[in-house]
């Protein structure tokens, strides 16, 4: 089969939506399919373009047997609302040109990964001028998450908003995203049930399995193996508020045993340093992104994971980290309500993770401490990881839905 995969973020993206279209592309090369990418170049969570790849101009080559297109776009180093829109703007129209291109080869199945709607309108040009099946994958719902986390503002902006993407979505042959509360997210924005499919990230379950703490991994990254990790792992931007992690990591300073550990990059670090530096923390360890071959040990090395987000992101985005949290046997303390996806999981999976109150620094220190006291390996969690997330599983029934 010919099957386009048209998304904003792809591989080498190591962190959120690039690195699941990355796997779920080269995965259906492996399958036999002919697979092309439309895409941008690599510039996420650090919101810079990768050394070796440009902002500016258009490039085709194969990447593990995948033909890879990519597109200029804007990107600005401090996002800002309209900074943000103009970014994705400017990959929509770039990637429009690309993908028309794409009319002569003829693709049978057109995917779209949402971010961004803005190329919705040509991935449906292409699917019904080509006569292929059009899918719409949700991994976040960006107009949600605007006017949740309060980036966009205004009633009327917001009602034209949401009426623009309910007809977007219901353009689409199948649309698909990554939890159930996000499937009822959809059906409530006017898609009809025999429309929507369940297609949850997944994790490379076997390379998660049995693996153990990695003291010199630990040192590596600046922290004491004899101490309690305390580890954020992912994007550090506006949608997890994490600046309540450094507050707890404040009312904790005095707990010696404990370190707190953020690995990753974005646009909200620099006020996370500011803010450690202002209250002069000693207990709080910022280390860049690790390279994927390293991840599971990382995982294994930590005694709580913190699965942060603020609460009007809850059923807009889902924190990917957690697929491979799970898989690798993590005690996770997620702050979300108890009626989201995520508090939905923590019910119907009992000690699979921790739950507590979003935005509320009382209930994530009560959390931490109800979390260390645990055994270091959850066995729910991992023996949920394999029975739910494993990426073969998840992939090959996927395409057999759609």
């Amino acid at each position: 089969m010919k099957i386009l995969l048209y998304g904003i973020n792809y591989s080498p993206e190591l962190t959120g939506i690039g690195k699941y279209s990355g796997e779920m592309a080269t995965w259906l090369a492996t399958q036999g399919h002919e697979v092309r990418v439309v895409t941008a170049p690599p510039y996420y969570p650090d919101w810079k373009v990768w050394q070796g790849f440009s902002a500016w101009r258009f490039n085709k080559r194969q990447e593990a047997g995948v033909t890879v297109i990519r597109c200029p776009l804007y990107v600005p180093a401090r996002p800002t609302a309209v900074k943000r829109l103009l970014h994705l703007a400017s990959f929509s129209l770039s990637s429009a040109f690309a993908l028309l291109a794409q009319l002569r080869w003829k693709p049978e199945l057109v995917i779209l990964v949402v971010p961004t709607l803005f190329c919705a309108p040509q991935a449906l040009a292409l699917a019904k001028l080509t006569r292929a099946k059009s899918v719409l994958h949700v991994q976040d719902y960006e107009v949600d998450a605007l006017f949740g986390l309060s980036i966009a503002k205004g009633e009327r902006l917001k009602r034209w908003a949401f009426a623009v993407e309910r007809a977007v979505l219901r353009s689409f042959d199948r649309v698909s995203t990554i939890s159930s509360g996000m499937l009822r997210r959809a059906e409530q924005k006017g898609v009809a049930n025999d429309q929507l499919r369940f297609f949850p990230n997944w994790s490379e379950t076997a390379r998660f399995k049995n693996v153990p703490r990695n003291a010199d991994l630990l040192r590596r990254l600046g922290v004491d193996p004899d101490k309690r990790v305390l580890l954020y792992s992912g994007n550090i931007g506006e949608k997890q508020g994490l600046e309540c992690v450094i507050e707890a990591a404040e009312r904790l300073a005095d707990r010696t045993e404990l370190v707190f550990v953020m690995v990753g990059e974005g646009a909200g670090k620099a006020r996370l340093l500011e803010l450690c530096l202002q209250r002069n923390l000693t207990n709080v360890v910022f280390a860049p992104l690790q390279p994927y071959a390293d991840l599971p040990a990382l995982l294994a090395s930590a005694d709580c994971h913190l699965v942060i987000q603020k609460r009007g992101a809850a059923d807009a985005v889902l924190p990917s980290k957690l697929t491979n949290i799970l898989a690798v046997g993590g005690n996770a303390l997620i702050t979300a309500d108890p009626d989201t996806s995520l508090g939905v999981l923590c019910t119907e999976y009992p000690g699979i993770a921790t739950l507590v109150e979003p935005e509320s620094v009382e209930a994530l220190v009560a959390g931490i401490e109800r979390v260390l006291a645990m055994p270091m390996t959850n066995a729910i969690a991992s023996d949920y990881a394999c029975e739910f997330l494993d990426k073969d599983q998840i992939l090959t029934r996927f395409l057999a839905e759609i």
